[in-house]
């Protein structure tokens, strides 16, 4: 499968999807994120793969949404068709093989909400994880809420996305959010010695396993997040979410008035 953004490795029965624009700390263009949202699709077709591991190339894991891309829509119709975030969570958590995310360097927004989605998560010691869409004065969208309350509980959740400050490898392990930690330096390694370990069990009992417990856990998430995008449409209409762009590029601290 040939991508732009996207590179596939296959080693055996593990591939390796490593999102690939280090130059702009492999942050999520509108182009990255339609390739995501492609990824179900093709391993559904793929049975030779039993594990896939996501990582970033370079320094970083992802920082996130792409700031920087001129992409003005020309109506809140064209802005909400063009969503392509959750269909991108979506397409990784419905990938039948079991899913790894590899988390080196920033994991930020966007790029937390894909390593949430997978089903087991490792990360270098001197990771970064966070979620700042607070920070620029929107909601985190994008299925990423109910993923996080999952798997740090509702408090740490909070204080994660409502405070806005990035934690540390040692704290998101303490708090379950990952499940293993590591030196930078054996962080591949580690991530295929895990991979081996899933890619050795029976592929129909592990992926029937994966399929009910995300059934358990996530099916009523669509229900309640319906409406996770249409709350970012009214933020992004706000002078709050205008003043957080403003003092990001400008560098300074923002000046939030609730309007």
């Amino acid at each position: 499968m040939m991508m732009k953004y996207l590179q596939i490795i296959q080693d055996g029965p593990i591939a390796t999807v490593t999102i690939n624009r280090p130059d702009y700390m492999n942050a999520l263009s509108m182009d990255v994120l339609k390739e995501l949202c492609s990824l179900n699709d093709h391993f559904k077709k793929d049975l030779k793969t039993r594990v896939v591991i996501f990582t970033g190339q370079g320094d970083n894991f992802s920082a996130g949404a792409d700031l920087k891309e001129k992409t003005k829509p020309s109506s809140k119709l064209e802005s909400w068709r063009n969503n392509h975030g959750k269909p991108a969570i979506k397409s990784i958590l419905e990938i039948d093989q079991i899913t790894i995310a590899a988390v080196n360097g920033y994991c930020l927004g966007g790029a937390a909400c894909i390593a949430s989605a997978c089903d087991f998560r490792i990360a270098s010691k001197k990771a970064i994880l966070g979620y700042p869409e607070i920070n620029l004065g929107i909601n985190l969208n994008w299925l990423g809420l109910p993923l996080a309350v999952r798997l740090i509980g509702p408090a740490k959740a909070k204080k994660m996305i409502i405070g806005g400050e990035n934690q540390n490898a040692e704290t998101l392990l303490a708090w379950g959010f990952y499940d293993e930690i590591c030196d930078a330096g054996a962080l591949t390694e580690k991530a295929v010695a895990m991979a081996n370990l899933y890619a050795s069990k029976p592929p129909i009992a592990a992926q029937m396993i994966k399929r009910s417990v995300n059934n358990l856990v996530y099916k009523n998430d669509e229900s309640i997040m319906h409406m996770d995008y249409d709350q970012l449409l009214l933020t992004h209409e706000t002078e709050d979410r205008q003043e957080a762009v403003d003092a990001f590029f400008e560098k300074r601290k923002p000046n939030f008035t609730g309007n």
